[in-house]
């Protein structure tokens, strides 16, 4: 955990107001947490005097304190390396002409990172009240981001980024929290051998399946809440990516699949056709259409039952009930693409029927009474 963490919040603000002071010469005026997500990563919204030295236009007024914090190493799969820091993959998007926050100064110590408050309004919250042509529009200029993405090629000395892939352990990291987290939650009862074999056999051969793919530059998260409007840009330079510190190399269908089947926006099937269409024949190795909706379905497979397996675990094991609203669109997903894979191989047949068979629990009132 960031030593910033273990203090008290009288000494934690103490020592951001000492940091903003040594990074940009200004008073820290006032600390707002941010709810946290899933993660142990924290944030804080940090509003900034201007000082009588520097009263220019590029000081902010308003900055983000990123808080790293450790993984749970009980949610890695062995073998599985830690993500790595922020910087200085941020800087190199940065220099790519990649959209990403400005930094502003950090202090490796307290693991604290000040960047641009890109304010709280994140694609997923910008969609909920679109009008569909704006809508259309947003994903157009979120999914221009992945070709873009996909043509860095890795510096020299490389960084972590590009040593780090979508490997077979990772599928098996995700098939485990499936079958522990998420098949007794939805079964109601625990799952028996042969549906657990069913869930490591799906997740087996979608790993075959990427073994031979090529890898590209990948987000990894790159959902509609990671990615947020800059206030006043103009088209197509409104969107930047944030949370970008689990970058891997990864099938060019990977980061379509975490933004366009993505639980916390159901987007219609024809706008999620439409985009893949026109995105398909930009990306840097412009797979062939059949194999790109075999691995888009298959990885969908993947993303989106481990995405749900999270928000199940945070549920049963926290309380945390945030996300259970998100699960439905999560099964019906699954649902579709297992569907769609279904004739491909035996394997996916099986896979489809135990999909079919997952119920949501039924609402409880507060006594526990059905």
């Amino acid at each position: 955990m960031s030593f910033l963490l273990r203090l008290s919040d009288k000494d934690r603000d103490h020592a951001l107001a000492a940091l903003v002071k040594r990074a940009l010469g200004a008073e820290l005026l006032e600390i707002e947490p941010i709810a946290p997500g899933l993660g142990n990563r924290r944030f804080f919204r940090l509003r900034l005097a201007k000082t009588a030295e520097n009263k220019d236009e590029e000081q902010p007024t308003r900055l983000i304190a990123r808080v790293e914090a450790e993984e749970d190493g009980d949610k890695r799969a062995d073998g599985v390396a830690p993500e790595p820091p922020l910087e200085p993959l941020r800087h190199f998007l940065e220099q790519a002409g990649i959209p990403v926050p400005k930094r502003y100064g950090g202090d490796a110590e307290l693991a604290v990172e000040l960047l641009e408050d890109l304010g709280s309004t994140s694609l997923e919250a910008a969609v909920g009240t679109a009008s569909r042509t704006l809508r259309a529009e947003l994903y157009d200029e979120a999914c221009a981001l992945i070709p873009r993405l996909q043509q860095l090629e890795a510096p020299h000395p490389k960084l972590a980024a590009f040593e780090r892939r979508l490997d077979r352990p990772l599928f098996e990291s995700k098939a485990f929290r499936v079958v522990k987290w998420a098949l007794p939650y939805w079964l109601g009862r625990e799952p028996n051998p042969a549906e657990c074999e069913v869930v490591r056999a799906t997740f087996s051969l979608i790993a075959d399946t990427c073994d031979s793919a090529p890898l590209r530059l990948s987000h990894r998260d790159l959902k509609a809440a990671n990615i947020h409007l800059r206030h006043g840009a103009p088209k197509g330079q409104r969107l930047v990516m944030i949370d970008l510190q689990g970058a891997f190399m990864a099938p060019p269908e990977y980061d379509l699949v975490c933004l366009l089947r993505d639980n916390h926006v159901c987007l219609p099937i024809g706008d999620v056709m439409a985009q893949l269409e026109t995105t398909r024949p930009r990306l840097p190795d412009a797979p062939e259409p059949e194999l790109f909706d075999r691995r888009f379905t298959l990885l969908t497979l993947s993303r989106v039952a481990k995405d749900a397996a999270h928000y199940i675990n945070a549920f049963t094991t926290a309380g945390d009930a945030r996300y259970l609203d998100f699960l439905p669109t999560a099964r019906e997903y699954l649902r579709e693409a297992s569907l769609r894979a279904s004739g491909w191989d035996p394997v996916l047949q099986r896979y489809a029927d135990l999909i079919e068979s997952l119920r949501e629990p039924e609402k409880q009132d507060s006594e526990g009474v059905p």
